[in-house]
Protein backbone atom coordinates (compact mmCIF):
# COMPACT_ATOMS: atom_id res chain seq x y z
CA UNK A 1 0.00 0.00 0.00
CA UNK A 2 1.18 3.53 -0.80
CA UNK A 3 0.23 6.83 0.80
CA UNK A 4 0.43 10.48 -0.22
CA UNK A 5 3.31 12.77 0.64
CA UNK A 6 1.25 14.84 3.08
CA UNK A 7 0.25 11.65 4.92
CA UNK A 8 3.87 10.49 5.01
CA UNK A 9 4.97 13.75 6.58
CA UNK A 10 2.29 13.46 9.24
CA UNK A 11 3.64 10.02 10.16
CA UNK A 12 7.23 11.27 10.25
CA UNK A 13 6.33 14.11 12.57
CA UNK A 14 5.07 11.57 15.13
CA UNK A 15 8.68 10.36 15.40
CA UNK A 16 10.21 13.84 15.61
CA UNK A 17 11.53 13.82 12.04
CA UNK A 18 12.11 17.44 11.12
CA UNK A 19 10.20 18.65 8.08
CA UNK A 20 8.53 21.81 6.79
CA UNK A 21 5.12 23.15 7.81
CA UNK A 22 2.36 22.16 5.43
CA UNK A 23 -1.28 21.18 5.08
CA UNK A 24 -3.31 19.49 2.39
CA UNK A 25 -6.02 21.25 0.39
CA UNK A 26 -8.72 19.81 -1.84
CA UNK A 27 -10.33 23.14 -2.78
CA UNK A 28 -9.06 26.51 -3.98
CA UNK A 29 -10.38 28.25 -0.86
CA UNK A 30 -8.46 25.83 1.36
CA UNK A 31 -5.22 26.35 -0.59
CA UNK A 32 -5.48 30.13 -0.36
CA UNK A 33 -6.38 30.05 3.34
CA UNK A 34 -3.38 27.84 4.19
CA UNK A 35 -1.08 30.27 2.37
CA UNK A 36 -2.58 33.19 4.31
CA UNK A 37 -2.02 31.42 7.63
CA UNK A 38 1.66 30.86 6.77
CA UNK A 39 2.17 34.60 6.44
CA UNK A 40 4.96 36.26 4.47
CA UNK A 41 6.99 33.17 3.53
CA UNK A 42 7.74 31.36 0.29
CA UNK A 43 5.19 28.62 -0.37
CA UNK A 44 5.45 25.41 -2.38
CA UNK A 45 2.36 23.86 -3.99
CA UNK A 46 2.71 20.13 -4.68
CA UNK A 47 0.28 17.88 -6.54
CA UNK A 48 -0.59 14.79 -4.48
CA UNK A 49 -0.57 11.61 -6.54
CA UNK A 50 0.98 8.17 -6.02
CA UNK A 51 3.77 8.67 -8.55
CA UNK A 52 7.23 10.18 -8.74
CA UNK A 53 8.58 12.71 -11.20
CA UNK A 54 5.89 15.25 -10.36
CA UNK A 55 8.18 18.25 -10.71
CA UNK A 56 9.00 17.32 -14.30
CA UNK A 57 5.46 16.25 -15.18
CA UNK A 58 2.95 18.02 -17.39
CA UNK A 59 -0.78 18.46 -16.94
CA UNK A 60 -3.05 17.64 -19.84
CA UNK A 61 -4.24 21.26 -19.70
CA UNK A 62 -0.70 22.30 -20.67
CA UNK A 63 0.41 23.46 -17.20
CA UNK A 64 4.01 22.49 -16.58
CA UNK A 65 5.11 20.81 -13.36
CA UNK A 66 3.27 19.22 -10.46
CA UNK A 67 5.61 20.90 -7.97
CA UNK A 68 5.95 24.67 -7.93
CA UNK A 69 8.43 26.20 -5.55
CA UNK A 70 11.03 28.91 -5.28
CA UNK A 71 14.02 26.86 -6.34
CA UNK A 72 16.70 26.63 -8.98
CA UNK A 73 17.21 25.34 -11.61
CA UNK A 74 14.07 26.94 -13.09
CA UNK A 75 13.73 24.32 -15.81
CA UNK A 76 13.02 21.72 -13.13
CA UNK A 77 10.62 23.60 -10.86
CA UNK A 78 9.10 26.93 -11.72
CA UNK A 79 8.87 29.90 -9.39
CA UNK A 80 5.43 30.26 -7.87
CA UNK A 81 4.64 32.46 -5.30
CA UNK A 82 4.26 34.57 -2.84
CA UNK A 83 0.78 35.92 -2.30
CA UNK A 84 -2.17 33.67 -1.40
CA UNK A 85 -4.02 34.58 -4.64
CA UNK A 86 -1.04 33.27 -6.62
CA UNK A 87 -1.15 30.03 -4.63
CA UNK A 88 -4.85 29.81 -5.45
CA UNK A 89 -4.07 30.32 -9.15
CA UNK A 90 -1.51 27.50 -9.13
CA UNK A 91 -3.89 25.18 -7.27
CA UNK A 92 -6.59 25.98 -9.88
CA UNK A 93 -4.27 24.67 -12.61
CA UNK A 94 -3.70 21.43 -10.66
CA UNK A 95 -6.88 20.38 -8.84
CA UNK A 96 -9.13 18.16 -10.92
CA UNK A 97 -6.53 17.98 -13.70
CA UNK A 98 -4.57 15.02 -15.06
CA UNK A 99 -0.83 15.02 -14.34
CA UNK A 100 1.39 12.90 -16.58
CA UNK A 101 4.84 11.87 -15.35
CA UNK A 102 7.30 9.17 -16.39
CA UNK A 103 5.87 6.96 -13.62
CA UNK A 104 2.16 7.43 -14.34
CA UNK A 105 2.31 6.38 -17.98
CA UNK A 106 0.54 8.33 -20.73
CA UNK A 107 -2.84 8.08 -18.98
CA UNK A 108 -1.61 10.16 -16.04
CA UNK A 109 -3.30 10.58 -12.67
CA UNK A 110 -6.00 13.00 -11.59
CA UNK A 111 -4.92 15.44 -8.89
CA UNK A 112 -7.57 15.65 -6.16
CA UNK A 113 -5.41 17.25 -3.46
CA UNK A 114 -2.43 19.61 -3.26
CA UNK A 115 0.02 20.05 -0.42
CA UNK A 116 0.61 23.71 0.46
CA UNK A 117 3.81 23.92 2.47
CA UNK A 118 6.43 26.38 3.56
CA UNK A 119 9.32 26.38 1.11
CA UNK A 120 12.86 25.60 2.28
CA UNK A 121 15.90 27.60 1.20
CA UNK A 122 17.84 24.58 -0.03
CA UNK A 123 21.61 24.54 0.09
CA UNK A 124 22.13 20.80 -0.50
CA UNK A 125 20.02 17.75 -1.39
CA UNK A 126 20.58 14.16 -0.23
CA UNK A 127 18.86 10.85 -0.93
CA UNK A 128 18.05 8.65 2.07
CA UNK A 129 15.96 5.49 2.33
CA UNK A 130 15.35 2.63 4.74
CA UNK A 131 14.19 -0.53 3.02
CA UNK A 132 14.17 -4.31 3.27
CA UNK A 133 17.19 -6.07 1.78
CA UNK A 134 15.63 -9.17 0.21
CA UNK A 135 18.99 -10.97 0.16
CA UNK A 136 19.52 -10.72 3.94
CA UNK A 137 15.87 -10.35 5.02
CA UNK A 138 16.97 -7.39 7.13
CA UNK A 139 16.72 -3.59 6.94
CA UNK A 140 19.32 -1.62 5.03
CA UNK A 141 19.90 2.10 4.62
CA UNK A 142 20.59 3.31 1.09
CA UNK A 143 21.82 6.89 0.81
CA UNK A 144 23.59 9.21 -1.60
CA UNK A 145 24.88 12.77 -1.77
CA UNK A 146 23.08 12.98 -5.14
CA UNK A 147 19.59 13.79 -3.88
CA UNK A 148 16.71 15.37 -5.73
CA UNK A 149 16.96 13.05 -8.74
CA UNK A 150 15.96 9.45 -9.41
CA UNK A 151 18.22 7.15 -7.40
CA UNK A 152 18.12 4.65 -10.29
CA UNK A 153 19.89 7.20 -12.49
CA UNK A 154 22.58 7.73 -9.84
CA UNK A 155 23.08 3.97 -9.46
CA UNK A 156 23.44 3.58 -13.24
CA UNK A 157 25.81 6.51 -13.84
CA UNK A 158 27.69 6.83 -10.53
CA UNK A 159 27.32 3.64 -8.46
CA UNK A 160 30.24 4.69 -6.26
CA UNK A 161 28.02 7.46 -4.87
CA UNK A 162 25.55 4.96 -3.39
CA UNK A 163 26.07 4.26 0.32
CA UNK A 164 24.66 1.07 1.87
CA UNK A 165 24.50 0.51 5.63
CA UNK A 166 23.11 -2.89 6.77
CA UNK A 167 21.16 -2.89 10.04
CA UNK A 168 21.01 -5.75 12.50
CA UNK A 169 17.26 -6.39 12.95
CA UNK A 170 17.73 -7.30 16.62
CA UNK A 171 20.08 -4.48 17.63
CA UNK A 172 18.46 -1.85 15.41
CA UNK A 173 20.13 1.27 14.05
CA UNK A 174 23.03 2.15 16.34
CA UNK A 175 24.30 5.69 17.18
CA UNK A 176 27.69 4.97 15.66
CA UNK A 177 25.97 4.09 12.38
CA UNK A 178 24.00 7.34 12.24
CA UNK A 179 27.20 9.33 12.89
CA UNK A 180 29.07 7.36 10.25
CA UNK A 181 26.32 7.96 7.71
CA UNK A 182 26.23 11.67 8.51
CA UNK A 183 29.97 11.96 7.89
CA UNK A 184 29.80 9.89 4.69
CA UNK A 185 27.05 12.17 3.42
CA UNK A 186 29.15 15.26 3.99
CA UNK A 187 27.35 16.85 6.94
CA UNK A 188 29.33 19.48 8.83
CA UNK A 189 30.21 19.00 12.49
CA UNK A 190 27.46 21.38 13.58
CA UNK A 191 24.90 19.33 11.64
CA UNK A 192 25.88 15.84 12.83
CA UNK A 193 23.52 15.79 15.82
CA UNK A 194 20.42 16.90 13.87
CA UNK A 195 21.25 14.59 10.95
CA UNK A 196 21.71 11.61 13.29
CA UNK A 197 18.42 12.40 15.04
CA UNK A 198 16.61 12.54 11.70
CA UNK A 199 18.12 9.21 10.56
CA UNK A 200 17.14 7.57 13.83
CA UNK A 201 13.60 8.94 13.53
CA UNK A 202 13.23 7.59 10.01
CA UNK A 203 14.34 4.14 11.13
CA UNK A 204 11.94 4.14 14.09
CA UNK A 205 9.12 5.09 11.71
CA UNK A 206 10.10 2.25 9.36
CA UNK A 207 9.97 -0.32 12.17
CA UNK A 208 6.90 1.02 13.96
CA UNK A 209 4.66 0.83 10.88
CA UNK A 210 5.99 -2.40 9.35
CA UNK A 211 7.22 -0.57 6.26
CA UNK A 212 8.93 -2.16 3.31
CA UNK A 213 10.40 1.24 2.39
CA UNK A 214 10.68 4.76 3.75
CA UNK A 215 12.29 7.03 1.17
CA UNK A 216 13.17 10.69 1.64
CA UNK A 217 14.18 12.42 -1.59
CA UNK A 218 15.29 15.03 -1.08
CA UNK A 219 16.56 15.19 2.46
CA UNK A 220 17.90 18.73 2.52
CA UNK A 221 20.29 21.02 4.31
CA UNK A 222 18.98 24.58 4.30
CA UNK A 223 21.03 27.75 3.95
CA UNK A 224 20.76 28.12 7.74
CA UNK A 225 22.10 24.59 8.28
CA UNK A 226 18.83 22.92 9.23
CA UNK A 227 18.39 19.25 8.22
CA UNK A 228 14.89 18.49 6.94
CA UNK A 229 12.96 15.67 5.29
CA UNK A 230 11.46 17.62 2.40
CA UNK A 231 9.65 14.83 0.60
CA UNK A 232 8.75 11.32 1.71
CA UNK A 233 7.45 8.13 0.15
CA UNK A 234 6.26 5.08 2.09
CA UNK A 235 5.57 1.49 1.10
CA UNK A 236 3.94 -0.82 3.64
CA UNK A 237 3.93 -4.58 4.03
CA UNK A 238 0.31 -5.37 3.15
CA UNK A 239 0.51 -8.57 5.22
CA UNK A 240 1.07 -6.47 8.35
CA UNK A 241 -1.72 -3.94 7.82
CA UNK A 242 -4.02 -5.85 10.17
CA UNK A 243 -1.78 -4.53 12.97
CA UNK A 244 -2.16 -0.94 11.77
CA UNK A 245 -5.78 0.05 11.13
CA UNK A 246 -4.71 3.70 11.30
CA UNK A 247 -2.44 3.10 8.28
CA UNK A 248 -5.05 1.10 6.37
CA UNK A 249 -7.40 4.07 6.84
CA UNK A 250 -4.98 6.23 4.82
CA UNK A 251 -5.60 4.20 1.66
CA UNK A 252 -6.73 6.33 -1.29
CA UNK A 253 -8.58 4.00 -3.67
CA UNK A 254 -8.93 6.85 -6.19
CA UNK A 255 -5.20 6.37 -6.85
CA UNK A 256 -5.56 2.65 -7.57
CA UNK A 257 -6.69 0.63 -10.55
CA UNK A 258 -10.45 0.05 -10.02
CA UNK A 259 -9.97 -3.61 -10.98
CA UNK A 260 -7.34 -4.04 -8.28
CA UNK A 261 -9.61 -2.38 -5.73
CA UNK A 262 -12.47 -4.70 -6.66
CA UNK A 263 -10.19 -7.75 -6.50
CA UNK A 264 -8.99 -6.85 -3.02
CA UNK A 265 -12.61 -6.81 -1.81
CA UNK A 266 -12.85 -10.52 -2.65
CA UNK A 267 -9.45 -11.62 -1.40
CA UNK A 268 -7.94 -11.85 -4.89
CA UNK A 269 -4.43 -10.75 -5.85
CA UNK A 270 -4.78 -8.86 -9.13
CA UNK A 271 -2.44 -6.57 -11.09
CA UNK A 272 -3.51 -5.20 -14.44
CA UNK A 273 -1.11 -5.35 -17.39
CA UNK A 274 -1.23 -4.21 -21.02
CA UNK A 275 -1.72 -7.51 -22.89
CA UNK A 276 -4.83 -9.28 -24.23
CA UNK A 277 -4.64 -12.77 -22.65
CA UNK A 278 -6.24 -12.79 -19.20
CA UNK A 279 -4.85 -15.26 -16.66
CA UNK A 280 -6.59 -16.93 -13.72
CA UNK A 281 -4.15 -19.00 -11.70
CA UNK A 282 -3.81 -20.34 -8.15
CA UNK A 283 -0.44 -19.52 -6.62
CA UNK A 284 1.87 -16.56 -7.24
CA UNK A 285 4.73 -18.68 -8.59
CA UNK A 286 2.46 -20.51 -11.01
CA UNK A 287 0.96 -17.19 -12.08
CA UNK A 288 4.42 -15.82 -12.90
CA UNK A 289 5.29 -18.99 -14.83
CA UNK A 290 2.01 -18.72 -16.74
CA UNK A 291 2.73 -15.16 -17.79
CA UNK A 292 6.27 -16.11 -18.80
CA UNK A 293 5.16 -18.96 -21.04
CA UNK A 294 2.49 -16.78 -22.67
CA UNK A 295 5.28 -14.35 -23.55
CA UNK A 296 7.48 -17.23 -24.73
CA UNK A 297 4.86 -18.26 -27.29
CA UNK A 298 4.41 -14.71 -28.55
CA UNK A 299 1.43 -13.55 -26.50
CA UNK A 300 0.96 -10.74 -24.00
CA UNK A 301 -0.61 -11.34 -20.55
CA UNK A 302 -3.36 -8.93 -19.58
CA UNK A 303 -2.95 -9.40 -15.85
CA UNK A 304 -1.52 -11.20 -12.88
CA UNK A 305 -4.35 -12.91 -10.97
CA UNK A 306 -3.74 -15.31 -8.11
CA UNK A 307 -7.00 -16.67 -6.65
CA UNK A 308 -5.08 -18.37 -3.83
CA UNK A 309 -5.00 -21.93 -2.61
CA UNK A 310 -8.48 -22.00 -1.10
CA UNK A 311 -10.63 -20.04 -3.53
CA UNK A 312 -14.39 -20.55 -3.44
CA UNK A 313 -16.80 -20.72 -6.38
CA UNK A 314 -17.89 -17.18 -5.53
CA UNK A 315 -14.31 -15.92 -5.72
CA UNK A 316 -13.82 -17.60 -9.10
CA UNK A 317 -16.96 -15.90 -10.41
CA UNK A 318 -15.78 -12.51 -9.13
CA UNK A 319 -12.38 -13.15 -10.73
CA UNK A 320 -14.02 -13.75 -14.11
CA UNK A 321 -16.03 -10.53 -13.74
CA UNK A 322 -12.81 -8.59 -13.24
CA UNK A 323 -11.11 -10.29 -16.20
CA UNK A 324 -13.87 -9.63 -18.72
CA UNK A 325 -14.22 -6.02 -17.55
CA UNK A 326 -10.91 -5.40 -19.35
CA UNK A 327 -11.96 -4.57 -22.92
CA UNK A 328 -8.49 -5.49 -24.24
CA UNK A 329 -8.93 -9.15 -23.28
CA UNK A 330 -9.26 -11.47 -26.31
CA UNK A 331 -8.84 -14.80 -24.50
CA UNK A 332 -8.77 -16.20 -20.97
CA UNK A 333 -6.32 -18.82 -19.75
CA UNK A 334 -7.18 -20.70 -16.55
CA UNK A 335 -4.22 -22.62 -15.15
CA UNK A 336 -4.98 -24.51 -11.94
CA UNK A 337 -2.79 -26.90 -9.98
CA UNK A 338 -5.13 -28.51 -7.46
CA UNK A 339 -3.85 -28.99 -3.94
CA UNK A 340 -5.84 -27.44 -1.14
CA UNK A 341 -8.19 -26.18 -3.85
CA UNK A 342 -9.51 -29.27 -5.63
CA UNK A 343 -9.85 -29.33 -9.40
CA UNK A 344 -13.53 -30.34 -9.35
CA UNK A 345 -14.40 -27.33 -7.19
CA UNK A 346 -12.54 -24.92 -9.45
CA UNK A 347 -14.11 -26.59 -12.50
CA UNK A 348 -17.59 -26.01 -11.09
CA UNK A 349 -16.67 -22.43 -10.37
CA UNK A 350 -15.50 -21.96 -13.97
CA UNK A 351 -18.71 -23.47 -15.32
CA UNK A 352 -20.95 -21.33 -13.11
CA UNK A 353 -19.03 -18.17 -13.95
CA UNK A 354 -19.02 -18.85 -17.68
CA UNK A 355 -22.77 -19.47 -17.71
CA UNK A 356 -23.62 -16.54 -15.45
CA UNK A 357 -21.46 -14.03 -17.29
CA UNK A 358 -22.06 -15.38 -20.81
CA UNK A 359 -18.39 -15.24 -21.75
CA UNK A 360 -17.81 -13.88 -25.23
CA UNK A 361 -14.08 -14.59 -25.44
CA UNK A 362 -12.32 -17.97 -25.87
CA UNK A 363 -11.65 -19.79 -22.59
CA UNK A 364 -8.65 -22.13 -22.33
CA UNK A 365 -8.53 -24.37 -19.23
CA UNK A 366 -5.69 -26.48 -17.92
CA UNK A 367 -6.26 -28.49 -14.73
CA UNK A 368 -3.82 -30.67 -12.82
CA UNK A 369 -3.67 -32.10 -9.31
CA UNK A 370 -6.24 -33.24 -6.74
CA UNK A 371 -9.49 -34.56 -8.28
CA UNK A 372 -8.30 -33.59 -11.76
CA UNK A 373 -10.35 -36.32 -13.49
CA UNK A 374 -13.53 -35.18 -11.76
CA UNK A 375 -12.76 -31.63 -12.81
CA UNK A 376 -12.17 -32.58 -16.43
CA UNK A 377 -15.38 -34.61 -16.49
CA UNK A 378 -17.38 -31.65 -15.21
CA UNK A 379 -15.91 -29.41 -17.91
CA UNK A 380 -16.64 -32.00 -20.60
CA UNK A 381 -20.27 -32.36 -19.54
CA UNK A 382 -20.86 -28.62 -19.09
CA UNK A 383 -21.87 -27.97 -22.68
CA UNK A 384 -19.63 -24.89 -22.76
CA UNK A 385 -17.32 -24.14 -25.68
CA UNK A 386 -14.18 -24.58 -23.60
CA UNK A 387 -10.71 -25.22 -24.96
CA UNK A 388 -9.01 -27.79 -22.75
CA UNK A 389 -5.24 -28.26 -22.57
CA UNK A 390 -3.05 -31.15 -21.46
CA UNK A 391 -0.18 -29.12 -20.02
CA UNK A 392 0.97 -25.53 -19.52
CA UNK A 393 2.80 -25.26 -22.83
CA UNK A 394 -0.24 -26.59 -24.67
CA UNK A 395 -2.50 -24.16 -22.80
CA UNK A 396 -0.30 -21.17 -23.57
CA UNK A 397 -0.09 -21.97 -27.29
CA UNK A 398 -3.86 -22.42 -27.51
CA UNK A 399 -4.50 -19.17 -25.64
CA UNK A 400 -2.15 -17.21 -27.92
CA UNK A 401 -3.79 -18.71 -31.00
CA UNK A 402 -7.29 -17.97 -29.67
CA UNK A 403 -6.40 -14.36 -28.87
CA UNK A 404 -5.00 -13.78 -32.35
CA UNK A 405 -8.09 -15.22 -34.03
CA UNK A 406 -10.53 -13.16 -31.99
Amino acid sequence: MNIHEYQAKELLQKFDVATTRGRVASTLDQAEQIAREFGDVDVVVKAQIHAGGRGKGTFTNGFKGGVHVRKTPPEVRDVVRKTPPEVRDVAAKMLGQILVTHQTGPGGRQVNKVLVAESADIAREIYFAVLVDRATAAPVIVASTEGGVEIEAVAAKSPEKIIREPIDPLAGLQPFQTRKLAKQLGFESSQLKSASKLFEGLYRTFIAYDCSMVEVNPLVVTAKGDVLALDAKFNFDDNALYRHPEIAALRDIAEEDPREVEASKHGLNYIGLDGNIACLVNGAGLAMATMDIIKFYGGEPANFLDVGGGATEEQVTEAFKILIADKKVKAILVNIFGGIMKCDIIAQGIINAAKTLKLSVPLVVRLEGTNVEKGKQLLKESGLALITADDLADAAQKAVKAARSK
